[in-house]
């Protein structure tokens, strides 16, 4: 009887540690898939959603885009420490960003950087004395107060923010320039756009890269 029983207490070992190996395994495989999320959202790209029109017609209500993170440095969690940018915002970027305002996220297009003299006349912008042409411009709704401003220089740290739909836009022109610091990342491409009204998804919109 004592033959009988060895093999049998080895193989109730071997099958509670088979399962507790398993157990192991998909707890380590689930910690490293939240520690790469959690990286991943920090630093290197996010989802955002368009809740408003003041980027159309380059962003619509309802478009799901990705941001780059990456590019300008992610934010560590908590902190006002950043990882080394890859390169600064420019002009021409849409940009995510925290707004200096309210306690939200919102996305504009950069116009001018520090060292640029910047004015608008009459809702065209010229930049260092050189009007800009602005394809993507769109006025759409009630025409602002603010068609004019500046000129003024953009001092160092800073971003002049502007809405692509300069008519519908809360930017630069009403709460101030943009402390580079409250950047978020770089809007890259859309992966998803809904049409509220029509209860449709916009298929030609799947995937666009954001210019």
């Amino acid at each position: 009887m004592g033959k009988r029983g060895k093999p049998a207490r080895r193989t109730k070992g071997r099958v509670g540690g088979r399962k507790g190996s398993i157990f192991r395994e998909y707890g380590e495989a689930i910690l490293v898939s939240a520690v790469l999320f959690f990286f991943l959202r920090s630093f290197v790209v996010q989802a955002y959603q368009i809740p408003s029109g003041s980027m159309e017609d380059t962003l619509l209500i309802g478009d799901f885009l990705v941001a780059n993170k990456f590019l300008y440095g992610g934010r560590v969690p908590g902190t006002d420490w950043r990882l080394p940018a890859v390169r600064p915002p420019r002009r021409g970027d849409i940009i995510v960003f925290r707004a200096p305002h309210v306690d939200k996220d919102f996305i504009k297009r950069c116009i001018a950087v520090e060292g640029d003299t910047v004015e608008l006349r009459d809702n065209v912008v010229y930049l260092n004395n050189v009007r800009q042409d602005e394809p993507y411009v769109v006025f759409k709704g009630t025409a602002p107060p603010k068609a004019n401003w500046g000129p003024e220089v953009i001092p160092k740290g800073k971003l002049l923010m502007l809405g692509d739909n300069r008519n519908q836009s809360s930017d630069s022109r009403y709460w101030g320039l943009l402390d580079k610091n409250r950047v978020e990342g770089r809007a890259m491409f859309l992966y998803f756009s809904w049409n509220r009204e029509r209860f449709l998804p916009r298929l030609r919109r799947l995937f666009r890269v954001i210019r």
